[in-house]
């Protein structure tokens, strides 16, 4: 259900009447002077006017896209008030929508269908209007429809709504994250992180998981540990979305030189938000506390010879097929590197033994 803007038609005839009453204008300019300068000048230039073009084209998505979640909420709120006050019963919807459909045949996407949802829609959000309303209006319909139908607690449609804009989620994208049941895994989550981790880093407790789905995944691909590796860089995009979006992978198997050794991270990332080198090793069994010392060892190569002055210290993932919390606990007590320590799954996870562990959680907050 949509709106169809024709932004290129509005963007051409800007620029056609720019042309038209700007004689001398920039592309003028850049006609007469082709000859005589550079390509790399002229490209130069012609990326200037290919990015404002650009940059409108985003704007006027933007607004229109808020114009048009401001209509559905206003509708919304109208029919809303009218069904309450018993002044429309139920048939009075369709006949809206069919008055709609028989004479403005050019406005699509009001079916009683969609006018009920529109009605949904306002009074799912409505007792919280203030902080959620301009949320909504940030995201696209189809993933305000994706949410509003799939997700049932407000808190729960609250994160979604967070999520879609701070990681700008596609359709597809939203329906792997709610699939995943990344709100439930992120209430359940308590990250198994180093104390010194915990200090110079606070915010690494939001950014790192305890788990990490990898349903992208096949049993096959992830074995041996250099298969996982490369079965992750084939699918990086999926990784990437799992990981959360500011992570940006910078190589694999980077290599370190320490003496007359060579030695490889498995993964290495940046981290924009934390403004540092991640480096993830990735080991198909259980966590061993010896693992730590190899990941360690990493980390003081990487701040010694790679880190920039302005960056922050490197921090350490390490991702291993099965862990035991305790023994993880016993490992990370004493450890002077900021690491941590998370495991993975193939699979998607078990929503209901996940709202279970929250409904245990809340029960232990009240006692």
């Amino acid at each position: 259900m949509s709106i169809v803007l024709h932004i290129d038609t509005i963007i051409e005839n800007k620029i056609y009447a720019t042309r038209k009453h700007t004689p001398n204008s920039m592309e003028d300019k850049i006609i007469v002077s082709q000859t005589s300068m550079p390509r790399s000048e002229n490209e130069k230039i012609f990326a200037e006017v290919v990015g404002m073009i650009q940059s409108t084209r985003q704007n006027v998505i933007r607004v229109a896209n808020t114009a048009l979640i401001d209509l559905y909420w206003r509708v919304g709120e109208y029919l809303s008030l009218k069904i309450a006050s018993a002044e429309w019963g139920d048939g009075v919807v369709r006949q809206l929508a069919d008055y709609i459909s028989r004479n403005f045949p050019d406005i699509k996407g009001f079916s009683d269908k969609n006018l009920w949802r529109m009605k949904q829609f306002y009074e799912t959000y409505a007792e919280d209007a203030e902080k959620l309303s301009p949320l909504v209006r940030q995201i696209s319909w189809t993933n305000n429809c994706i949410i509003l139908a799939r997700t049932k607690a407000i808190k729960e449609k609250e994160f979604y709504l967070n999520l879609c804009i701070q990681e700008r989620l596609s359709k597809r994208q939203l329906d792997r994250q709610i699939d995943s049941a990344l709100y439930e895994r992120t209430l359940v989550s308590q990250p198994k992180l180093s104390p010194l981790l915990r200090e110079i880093a606070p915010e690494a407790e939001r950014v790192f998981r305890d788990q990490y789905v990898m349903e992208f995944i096949t049993g096959k691909e992830a074995k041996p540990e250099n298969n996982l590796r490369k079965a992750l860089l084939k699918k990086m995009k999926q990784f990437i979305l799992e990981l959360g979006k500011d992570f940006i992978c910078i190589e694999e198997e980077y290599r370190l030189q320490v003496g007359c050794s060579d030695f490889r991270i498995d993964l290495l990332f940046y981290h924009r938000e934390l403004q540092c080198l991640v480096a993830f090793e990735l080991k198909t069994e259980k966590f061993k506390p010896e693992h730590l010392g190899q990941l360690n060892f990493y980390l003081e190569a990487l701040d010694r010879d790679v880190k920039k002055a302005k960056e922050n210290p490197s921090i350490g993932v390490l991702l291993c097929k099965d862990k035991d919390d305790e023994v993880v606990e016993y490992a990370l007590s004493r450890s002077l590197s900021p690491t941590m320590v998370a495991e993975y799954q193939l699979h998607l996870p078990d929503k209901t033994l996940l709202q279970q562990k929250m409904r245990e959680l809340e029960e232990e907050l009240e006692d």
